[in-house]
């Protein structure tokens, strides 16, 4: 993947973490704690925090693809320019941002690579690396090997 492109992948995948399914724990529960989390990536003005967490249901609902979530339309306002003769995005705040990126990496076909967890307890974001684009959940070794021992036990279960 591209270095921007990389950026951008880390970004929305960071992004989508700011809320831990297994923990409950969401990172962008206060204005100020928005304006830190963008203010941390050298984002824009972080604006509303409600925009902020739409953007970032709209998102998860978007990269989980499975019916897991709520799908619906939400959009922000994002302007195109000619910057240093180079066309970019110029956009007015964080949220606006990380969409920008999530829009970069569709157009790039990479999109389809920004996964949730399979796991229902898990859905953590990440970012599919494999050559055939099936890696199904955040990290083999926690996720992965739990629904595999919990598969294998029912397999194998005595009557």
């Amino acid at each position: 993947m591209a270095a921007d492109l990389t950026a951008d992948a880390q970004l929305v995948v960071g992004f989508l973490n700011t809320f831990d399914v297994e923990t409950g724990n969401d990172e962008l529960t206060t204005q100020a704690a928005w304006e830190s989390w963008s203010a941390a990536r050298r984002l824009p003005s972080a604006g509303p925090l409600s925009t902020a967490r739409a953007a970032r249901h709209a998102l998860r609902a978007a990269a989980a693809d499975d019916g897991h979530a709520d799908a619906r339309r939400f959009a922000v306002d994002v302007l195109v320019g000619v910057i240093d003769g180079v066309p970019q995005t110029v956009v007015r705040d964080a949220a606006a941002a990380v969409l920008a990126a999530a829009a970069r990496l569709t157009e790039a076909g990479r999109w389809s690579r920004v996964k949730l967890c399979a796991s229902e307890t898990c859905r953590w974001a990440f970012v599919d690396e494999s050559r055939n684009r099936s890696r199904t959940w955040c990290s083999m070794a926690v996720c992965g090997n739990r629904a595999k021992a919990r598969s294998f036990r029912a397999r194998t279960h005595l009557p």
